[in-house]
């Protein structure tokens, strides 16, 4: 053995030379990154001091954002390498005291020790340069905070303070002079320039914008008006897709007709180097100015209120629509202002001043809108002196009437960037909420209707695929709410973007709950859930299509009753569902060392709380092993008598004779008396018992009942049909006749058959015929009635 190791040994440091090979390239390779990043980092820290804005600031987050996902995809890389190293040592085993080992067992220790080291230091390296870099972001941040906290704390001077005013009129010569240079230098610029060339350039673009703007604009609502009206799916889909489409189309047009004119300006030379900035200002504030005024227009929807999404009537539109004009139009103007500002050099009193006046005027806007919306509200009440309960929105409104007043006040007493950033902030939170709104709600009809069981993908999933149509709908649902979800995160990112937060700190936020939450010795993350999710829909899956096998090709095939074949599905069922969670657990993390502290955590409660459950559960598996109880049986459970249709693992469905369905737990079933009239195959006996007088011709009622017997084929030949005279009584014979039928539910129509018979016979032979009762049974066992209202003694023939 010992010869055989040491050739197996020697064997796997031959083959596993080259492997070594292309190892130390990976490595060499991804340390050459690690060394690149950390030299970048190290830039990056160089830079962070003088970083003052926020455009500077945000390139060096992108910068150290690089470092750590190059440090990230290199721990990744690495891991599995040292997993494979590690293997192979363990494959070569510890050397052996005494045994001189071959030189090339030898060197392959010696190099696999080298490669484990040289990866283990690269691993380590790239966990410290990722922290290093996320530190760096932190830092980042919190320069970003520091900053926006100096500002927000900076008392620039109460506007109602007349030293502010005599500080603007001492600094407006220089300001005004500045402005007349900025000035200046385009209008000199513009005459400089402009040339026929020129001139038939701005013609162009000023052409192209009133196009864009006015006939253009009106064609494409009337086209997506049209589209949702003839040819979109029906329901809530067209709304929100017609909604959306004017949103598009009403922030893309004005938004290309301001970068036409500006470009042709460009095109023709007549922008000078200083007003090229304040041209890419306009731009950018012309498209978030119509973005505003566009999405408003498509949610209230004055002139179209059946197409409308928000739920709110007519007036409610012609009052609010106003103010979203006034937002576009305050927000265009007063963020121009405050760029111009920043571009000429302004005084500092002068920008104060108009950073107040800016942020009055959304104060200003935000109260007139409440203020519409209390009176909206008002109005809309049935019973003015009943006012209507609505917490939340009562909430919102008290909330953001104090931080109004809050701004206000903080505005008059010097803090006039404090005011300003809260009246922005929440003229922005309110564009935030409608976009999320107008997404949320688009998401949700697109993933309702597209997935839906009544839409064309829908009918191919499940004539493809298989899948019914309660699990298409229910894939639309969870896909709209994975989306909204994600919107939601967005928004959230959105909102809390002035405060220097903005959307990359949510995913990041997001991505440090991906990594896992650690619950024991269990770590879950969201990749680990979707992963057992998958594995679980795969294993159901698998265990769908091996039913599938079992119930239409392969049981069909043996010589199983129907209740045998129910049997065997129901159990192989079970075992699959088992099988599925465990196998999805496993994805999950948790093994089944685990499962078993789990479940025995659980026993006790499951020996108390849930007893009748398990119980059930448990006699179930016995009505399925031993099937006392079948699939069809004929079977009575106290004064109720039925067929079983299905049997489940905690109860069986029977159906009584008035076609209700008694379902009955499986351990009344184990552990009480049941009545199985068709366990062993039974037959139907008819029993028909009545008396004759003494005169009439005997032989002959046994002539006629035994002819009656044979003219039913129903009735069998063996056992053989039976006519006795059971005594004689006050002058008459009484009969005793028995038949015998193929089931016990036969018996009842096939004995009412032979008496409607016989009574005729009886009345043409002139045969008088006395009442005795009738009944009957199955052989075997206690006399039983099959009538669904009354029971053997009341029935007569």
């Amino acid at each position: 053995m010992t010869l055989l190791r040491y050739l197996a040994a020697l064997l796997l440091a031959i083959t596993a030379l080259p492997a070594l090979a292309q190892d130390e390239a990976k490595v060499a390779t991804v340390a050459a990154s690690l060394t690149k990043a950390s030299t970048e980092l190290q830039a990056i820290d160089d830079a962070t001091p003088a970083a003052r804005d926020d455009k500077a600031r945000q390139a060096l987050r992108d910068r150290a954002q690089v470092v750590q996902t190059t440090a990230a995809d290199a721990v990744r890389t690495l891991t599995p390498e040292m997993a494979l190293v590690q293997a192979r040592v363990a494959e070569l085993g510890a050397a052996t005291p005494g045994v001189v080992e071959a030189p090339e067992i030898r060197t392959e220790r010696r190099l696999l020790a080298q490669s484990q080291s040289a990866i283990d230091s690269a691993i380590k390296r790239a966990r410290l340069i990722g922290i290093e870099a996320k530190q760096q972001i932190d830092d980042i941040g919190a320069a970003e905070a520091e900053e926006l906290g100096q500002q927000l704390s900076e008392n620039t001077g109460s506007p109602l303070s007349p030293t502010l005013w005599a500080a603007i009129v001492d600094h407006f010569p220089r300001d005004s002079a500045r402005l007349m240079r900025f000035v200046n230098t385009e209008i000199r610029q513009f005459g400089a320039r402009f040339d026929m060339r020129a001139g038939t350039g701005l013609a162009i673009g000023i052409l192209t914008a009133l196009i864009l703007v006015v006939p253009l604009r009106r064609w494409l609502h009337g086209v997506g008006r049209r589209y949702a009206t003839n040819h979109a799916p029906g329901g809530r889909l067209r709304r929100s897709a017609y909604a959306l489409w004017l949103v598009v189309i009403g922030t893309a047009l004005p938004g290309f007709a301001a970068w036409a004119i500006v470009a042709s300006l460009r095109w023709g030379g007549l922008v000078s180097p200083a007003w090229s900035r304040f041209g890419a200002i306009f731009v950018g504030i012309s498209w978030f100015a119509a973005f505003v005024s566009s999405l408003g227009g498509a949610l209230l929807l004055r002139s179209q209120p059946t197409w409308r999404l928000l739920p709110i009537g007519d007036a409610a539109a012609q009052a609010l629509r106003p103010y979203s004009w006034m937002a576009a139009a305050l927000i265009f103007g007063g963020q121009l202002l405050i760029a111009t500002n920043l571009l000429i050099g302004v005084s500092a009193p002068a920008s104060s001043a108009a950073n107040a006046l800016v942020a009055l005027l959304h104060i200003v806007l935000l109260g007139a809108i409440l203020v519409t919306l209390g009176r909206l509200r008002a109005a809309a009440l049935p019973d003015p002196a009943k006012p209507a309960r609505n917490t939340l929105l009562a909430i919102v409104a008290t909330l953001v009437w104090l931080v109004l007043v809050a701004a206000f006040f903080a505005g008059l007493i010097g803090y006039v960037n404090l005011a300003l950033k809260v009246a922005t902030w929440l003229v922005w939170g309110a564009i935030v909420g409608a976009t999320l709104y107008l997404m949320m709600t688009f998401t949700d009809d697109a993933c309702r209707t597209l997935l839906s069981s009544g839409n064309r993908l829908g009918r191919s999933a499940n004539s493809g695929f298989g899948v019914d149509n309660k699990t298409v709908d229910q894939i639309g649902v969870l896909l709209s709410a994975v989306l909204r979800l994600l919107l939601i995160m967005l928004a959230v990112g959105a909102v809390m973007a002035p405060f220097g937060a903005g959307v990359g700190s949510a995913f990041e936020l997001f991505g440090t709950v991906a990594n896992g939450i650690t619950i024991g010795q269990v770590t879950i993350s969201p990749g680990a859930v979707l992963r057992s999710i998958a594995v679980l829909f795969v294993a159901l899956a698998i265990m769908r299509g091996l039913q599938h096998w079992l119930v239409n090709s392969y049981l069909p095939t043996t010589a199983m009753d129907a209740g045998a074949q129910n049997s065997v599905t129901m159990v192989a069922r079970y075992a699959g569902i088992i099988a599925a969670v465990l196998w999805s657990l496993g994805a999950l993390g948790i093994g089944m060392e685990k499962l078993a502290v789990v479940l025995g955590a659980l026993s006790v409660g499951i020996g108390f709380g849930l007893q009748a459950i398990t119980q059930n559960f448990v006699s179930g598996l016995i009505l399925l092993a031993e099937r006392p109880v079948k699939i069809g049986d004929l079977v009575r459970i106290g004064n109720m008598e039925g067929d079983v249709k299905r049997i489940n693992v905690r109860s069986t469905e029977i159906e009584v004779a008035d076609r209700s369905t008694l379902i009955v737990p499986n351990s009344e079933l184990i552990t009480k008396t049941i009545q199985n009239m068709t366990l062993a195959a039974p037959i139907g006996r008819i029993q028909l018992q009545f008396s004759v007088p003494l005169e009439e011709d005997l032989d002959a009622v046994r002539a006629m009942l035994f002819a009656a017997f044979a003219e039913k084929h129903e009735v069998l030949d063996h056992p053989e049909s039976k006519v006795f005279i059971d005594s004689i009584d006050a002058g008459r014979a009484k009969f005793n006749c028995f038949a015998y039928v193929a089931s016990p539910r036969d018996a009842y129509p096939i004995r009412s058959e032979l008496l409607f018979t016989l009574l005729r016979q009886f009345r043409e032979a002139g045969i008088e015929v006395g009442s005795t009762a009738t009944k009957m049974e199955i052989v075997g066992g206690t006399p039983t009635p099959f009538m669904p209202d009354q029971s053997p003694d009341q029935n007569r023939a």
